[in-house]
């Protein structure tokens, strides 16, 4: 699995997710909440994936421009498909006697309560688990690239604000969304580029993107893509 860009006229450009099946043998188009996911089989060149996408350009507008304007809820049910680092997992419910700790396998999540139909508690269980990864995950991400900032590592808070995924404020305190933690790691590695640059430039001047980009070189098609993704990780 890839992330692309495809270029169309007039400078606008669309991400996609490239997925590679041995199995496939046709080109498959899916335009859902998560944006443009293209599947295809092995060996195919990507200059024909892109004269694809190009003469489908308009079905492919309309469809995501369809998917914006939809009202969108997650179901809380078993069998649901959530996103973890960008990977899709499957939330398994079952009954049980008591509310037992979440548990992943790598693929499935596992809630176990003493009544599954109870939406409340299911989706503060899985937020609770998002939480714990997320504080691993961006500890982690913040540590690394500090290091090759040459920076001391800032202290970092988990965030639930819904209009910033990120923030860094004049004590040098960085605040990063949970909900972020669904993403791609490129994406998040992007957001926290972003805030770390922070500690070098308070502002969003050219040396600040310089310092972005040192971190971070594809920044730019990353930021687009979460741009994409924004309404899908607030569903959860």
């Amino acid at each position: 699995m890839s992330q692309r860009q495809l270029n169309l006229a007039g400078g606008h450009s669309i991400p996609y997710t490239l997925k590679v099946s041995a199995n496939r043998r046709t080109i498959g188009l899916r335009v859902d909440a998560s944006g443009l996911t293209v599947h295809i089989p092995q060996r195919i060149p990507q200059h024909t994936v892109e004269s694809l996408l190009q003469d489908k350009s308009d079905w492919i507008t309309r469809k995501l421009a369809e998917w914006q304007d939809r009202p969108q809820v997650f179901e809380w049910r078993d069998g649901a498909t959530l996103q973890h680092l960008g990977q899709d997992i499957l939330l398994s419910l079952r009954q049980d006697a008591k509310s037992r700790a979440v548990e992943f396998d790598g693929t499935r999540l596992y809630v176990a309560l003493p009544r599954p139909d109870d939406t409340a508690t299911v989706q503060r269980k899985v937020a609770q688990w998002y939480i714990k990864q997320a504080r691993a995950d961006f500890t982690r991400r913040i540590e690394l690239l500090a290091a090759k900032l040459g920076v001391p590592t800032p202290p970092v808070y988990l965030s639930s604000a819904r209009t910033r995924w990120g923030s860094c404020n004049s004590k040098g305190e960085i605040r990063l969304h949970w909900r972020l933690i669904q993403a791609p790691p490129h994406i998040i590695h992007y957001v926290v580029a972003h805030e770390l640059a922070h500690l070098k430039e308070m502002n969003h001047s050219p040396k600040f993107w310089a310092w972005v980009e040192k971190l971070c070189p594809d920044f730019k098609l990353a930021r687009q893509e979460l741009k994409a993704l924004s309404a899908q990780l607030h569903l959860v």
